[in-house]
């Protein structure tokens, strides 16, 4: 996982993807690309089709459902049983379509592909929702246990099916405490677990924090990437409790900042953070309103890479 880009020269550019290796793919995925081509063009045009519970077509389901019933056993849970075994299928097929032809998993090629079929860009919030429902450990990777328990928490089996989960997902994620457990998954997810990482690295921050707060963005935000951009303070890398307090900061302490006390268990950075930032307000009303547009500007460029 260190190639993938959200862990190396550019954060900020994708969540299932090498940087600049998709000119140098080989000639086994360019066969692949053409397999799929095909399919890809008409499922993102009817990802809302007529889609059961489980992501299944109407046609398909009737077909399972006019196989005549066993003659012995528990007539409850046959069908069930069935329907299970069905999705299981289809599940199966799903997940050979993108895994690695080495690993029992789903690697960053694959998740291209994978991404391109549900028509979402692997930078997207949607991909972050997907991963945490599958509960990945690891960026830029789906296991065989992560995508078969993640399909079944989120009962779909297709493209189709997991495309018509989206609206319900995003929907999800803006409840407070789904979207505090989503919180707290996206720091462990930006981890290195191959390198034991214990803490982001600053710019990995920065494009997580920008990224988790797509659909509830708080005021604070952007002074606060502006502050990790210029880093004051030279730290290199962001802790959990650090990560994980600063929910707490944008819910409790204002836009202006009033209310912040450094008598409270904040962490240090964040003492920083607010000393920093009113010194640049001071500044900036002294400067006039030019220099508040130049400071606006800057919060909301993206970090260096």
């Amino acid at each position: 996982m260190g190639q993938c880009v959200t862990k190396c020269k550019n954060p900020s550019s994708t969540l299932g993807s090498k940087n600049g290796d998709r000119e140098s793919s080989s000639k086994a995925h360019s066969k692949r690309s053409t397999i799929h081509k095909e399919e890809h063009s008409t499922v993102c045009g009817k990802c809302s089709g007529d889609i059961l519970v489980n992501g299944t077509k109407k046609m398909e389901a009737a077909v399972e459902s006019s196989q005549p019933p066993a003659s012995s056993g528990d007539a409850k849970k046959e069908p069930v049983s069935g329907t299970e075994e069905s999705s299981l299928h289809r599940t199966e097929e799903l997940f050979r379509r993108y895994k690695d032809e080495r690993e029992e998993a789903i690697l960053e090629e694959g998740m291209e592909r994978f991404c391109n079929d549900l028509c979402v860009d692997p930078t997207e919030f949607k991909v972050l929702v997907l991963a945490w429902k599958f509960q990945a450990a690891t960026m830029c990777k789906f296991t065989r246990t992560e995508f078969f328990d993640g399909c079944k928490a989120i009962h779909a089996d297709s493209i189709e099916g997991i495309c018509a989960r989206f609206p319900r997902l995003l929907s999800e994620a803006k409840q407070e405490e789904k979207f505090k457990d989503l919180y707290r998954f996206t720091f462990q997810f930006g981890l290195d677990s191959e390198e034991g990482q214990r803490s982001l690295h600053r710019e990995i921050a920065i494009a997580l924090w920008k990224l988790v707060f797509t659909q509830n963005k708080p005021p604070i935000l952007d002074q606060w990437l502006h502050f990790l951009n210029e880093n004051p303070s030279g730290i290199k890398g962001i802790s959990r409790d650090t990560w994980n307090m600063f929910l707490n900061f944008t819910q409790v302490i204002g836009p202006d900042l009033s209310n912040y006390s450094e008598d409270e268990a904040w962490p240090s950075l964040f003492d920083t953070f607010v000393e920093w930032e009113m010194e640049r307000r001071k500044k900036e009303e002294e400067a006039g309103p030019g220099m508040a547009a130049s400071q606006t500007d800057s919060s909301s460029a993206e970090p260096p890479t």
